[in-house]
């Protein structure tokens, strides 16, 4: 299936977003991980876009999105509501992966009207636990802008303890899909599984934290029945 790629000014900044399935599809808005950019999801795409129009954004600081310097989930948040305005969608799926799927949460907390359905890859919202050490910069060149990693591992060393107030907040139909053995503690998925009011849990063993790279047929397996029940 073709991947139709495009830029988009929001809010005074250049955004790239790749683009799959029919116009008049149901829409799908899907959000990479942390140092990962849209064309992560192109595989998924590929096979979603069959049914839905999927459209899934450079966040800022990756792909071919705007450079910012600053740098958080509140503002990715924001600039997935600017997006959202400005492609005209009303109400539409959410697909989010690891930092993606923080913006994700957050969104479907300020916005529950907007959201379908969620779906959330292998993460909860970020909380307490052994502060992560801030990597020293590669030296070759990277895909992204390197400015977003201590920015958003200092919003994980020091979360905002709303994010999981608010989770009962998210009324939607929703989807929470862990990776089994993952760096990610599969038991925070089960807490935030029973918080939000209507959330399902599916756990791919061994599927490891990049669930839809690592095994992308299971993945959309559990994300097709969803979408559809």
């Amino acid at each position: 299936m073709e991947i139709r790629v495009n830029q988009i000014d929001l809010n005074g900044l250049t955004f790239q977003y790749r683009e799959s399935g029919e116009p008049s599809a149901p829409p799908l808005v899907a959000l990479h991980a942390l140092g990962k950019s849209a064309d992560s999801w192109d595989q998924a795409a590929a096979l979603l876009g069959e049914n839905y129009r999927v459209l899934a954004l450079d966040q800022r600081g990756h792909g071919g999105s705007a450079r910012t310097n600053t740098y958080s989930f509140e503002l990715m948040c924001n600039d997935l509501l600017h997006f959202a305005n400005a492609m005209n969608l009303g109400r539409f799926s959410l697909i989010g992966h690891s930092m993606g799927g923080t913006v994700s949460y957050l969104f479907s907390q300020a916005f529950p009207s907007r959201i379908e359905r969620l779906i959330v890859e292998d993460t909860p919202p970020p909380f307490s636990d052994r502060p992560i050490e801030v990597p020293s910069k590669p030296s070759g060149p990277l895909p992204f802008d390197w400015q977003v990693v201590p920015s958003i591992l200092r919003q994980l060393n020091e979360p905002n303890p709303e994010w999981w107030a608010r989770l009962t907040d998210i009324i939607m139909p929703t989807l929470v899909v862990g990776g089994g053995a993952s760096h990610i503690p599969q038991n925070k998925l089960q807490e935030v599984s029973e918080l939000i009011p209507n959330c399902e849990l599916v756990t791919i063993e061994d599927a490891g934290h990049f669930v839809h790279e690592d095994n992308l047929p299971a993945f959309l397996a559990a994300v097709k029945s969803f979408l559809i029940s």
